[in-house]
């Protein structure tokens, strides 16, 4: 079990989306910044991958991202990427490569609908996580 949470707002998740539904159907992804599980700042990062089924955060977009988290004062709280085609959970290669211990947040279409689930990846399993999204 795990304590681990997010807290996001509202406008948090548009951003999100907005940078799912620009990419669609290819693979999107990016980097949220925050404190305390709190995210202040949604980053869109370029899939150097262009794939529909992977992603990899072009390096020289994830350096420059990461750099803004911390001249802002903040630290990596997650990272979002989306599953045009599903499933709605980490794959075996996310949890292959999950690097950071930080939050993952799957995007994936239930239905037409976009819906966002959020995992604490370690030790090669995924637990899903809760997300509060703020209505503010």
């Amino acid at each position: 079990m795990t304590d681990h949470t997010l807290v996001l707002k509202r406008a948090h998740m548009f951003a999100m989306q907005r940078h799912i539904n620009n990419e669609a159907p290819l693979e999107a992804c990016g980097l949220l910044g925050g404190k305390e599980g709190a995210v202040e700042l949604v980053l869109a990062v370029k899939n150097a991958a262009q794939s529909k089924i992977l992603f990899r955060m072009d390096p020289k977009a994830q350096l420059r991202a990461l750099e803004q988290i911390e001249t802002e004062s903040l630290e990596l709280v997650a990272i979002f990427h989306s599953h045009p085609r599903g499933p709605s959970v980490p794959s075996p290669t996310d949890i292959q490569e999950a690097v950071y211990p930080v939050v993952n947040i799957i995007w994936s279409k239930a239905g037409r609908r976009w819906q966002a689930r959020g995992f604490w990846i370690e030790d090669g399993h995924a637990i899903e996580i809760p997300m509060t999204i703020l209505n503010v």
